[in-house]
């Protein structure tokens, strides 16, 4: 069997230390958002808790780095990391005609499963 590659860490909800698994790409991204709003994990959590967010406290949190990025977003960042190249048949979002930077295997469902 697979180990999974979900991290373990500690954090204070509001109820007290729990534990919580993300995956790597998540802590990272927590850390970001952290780094930009000047606060830690736990208070984030702890603010995510009181914003009342439907599901268990790591989906929860999962969500919340959802949106907060999804909020970031715009088009011409997207059009900047060539998003939208799903359909290879069709010119980049640029009006270039040239296709923007290759995708990664795991999007172009090229990769080996």
């Amino acid at each position: 069997m697979a180990r999974s590659t979900l991290i373990n860490r500690n954090i204070v909800a509001e109820r007290g230390r729990t534990s919580m698994r993300l995956e790597p790409e998540l802590w990272d991204a927590l850390a970001e958002i952290c780094r930009r709003e000047r606060t830690t994990p736990s208070e984030l959590c702890r603010r995510i808790e009181r914003m009342g967010l439907k599901g268990g406290r790591t989906s929860a949190m999962r969500v919340f780095v959802l949106q907060y990025f999804r909020a970031a977003a715009t088009e011409e960042g997207h059009i900047a990391a060539g998003h939208g190249m799903l359909d290879h048949s069709r010119p980049a979002g640029n009006g270039s005609g040239r296709r923007a930077t290759p995708l990664p295997a795991f999007m172009s469902g090229s990769a080996a499963e």
